[in-house]
């Protein structure tokens, strides 16, 4: 009798995106140490990685912002404007205001700075392709402070936006206390597959590309409040 032979792993393709090729090199490094993580190209230009990203269609694209030929801002924008189930991991040294917000706003679905531990990158990968997201202690802090002195507004843009549904107001307030899916399925007693099908609807409505650009979009009209945002409401 032979037996079964075990399901091969599923592995979250990772384009990297840097022009320092030790940052790379250190980078491959960590994430293939993982079996569920395969590094599957490597753009050293902004432009690069909007051209691999197109031919490779990645899960996930760990992007810089200083980039030369084109910044990792345009390179985000055109990798999300054209992929949209592709995931952005902003892996930077800056955290001045104006870049992470433009780069959340353009769709990036995490912000880590450089100073992370691997490990701390290994679960973002993970939690980014399962459509999470996710900001670095420092980053998250930099957000509620610009939101809590922000009105609230229209769409960008005065884009006319679909009406969500409760329940997908349910998903988003959850999602905005910084739970995960499976965390969201639980509370609301539904699957994680059918909170991410939520989440997928919601972004099509609020016409945005990342968990993080919802969560935003939700505090500025007010859906979500700061405080649940700080975890001051997460029982």
């Amino acid at each position: 009798m032979i037996a079964p032979s075990a399901e091969p792993v599923k592995r979250i393709r990772i384009l990297l995106a840097d022009d320092h090729h030790l940052v790379r090199e250190g980078t491959r490094e960590i994430l293939e140490h993982h079996a569920d993580l395969q590094v599957v190209g490597e753009a050293s230009t902004g432009q690069e990685a909007v051209d691999l990203a197109m031919y490779l269609c990645p899960d996930v694209v760990i992007m810089d912002i200083s980039l030369p030929v084109l910044n990792g801002l345009e390179a985000t924008r055109l990798i999300k404007r054209s992929l949209p189930q592709t995931a952005v991991l902003v892996l930077t040294a800056y955290d001045d205001d104006q870049y992470v917000f433009a780069m959340l706003e353009a769709g990036a679905a995490g912000y880590l700075l450089k100073n992370a531990r691997g490990s701390e990158l290994v679960q973002a990968v993970r939690e980014v392709h399962e459509g999470e997201a996710v900001l670095s202690p420092a980053i998250a802090k930099k957000v509620v402070r610009r939101l809590a002195g922000e009105r609230k507004g229209s769409a960008p843009g005065g884009r006319p936006l679909e009406a969500l549904s409760e329940r997908e107001l349910e998903v988003l307030r959850l999602a905005g206390r910084g739970l995960s899916n499976k965390e969201i399925g639980q509370i609301l007693v539904i699957s994680p597959r059918t909170v991410q099908a939520h989440m997928a609807n919601i972004f099509s409505k609020l016409q945005v590309g990342s968990r993080t650009e919802a969560i935003l979009y939700a505090i500025r009209q007010g859906w979500i409040s700061l405080e649940e945002t700080n975890g001051e409401d997460a029982d």
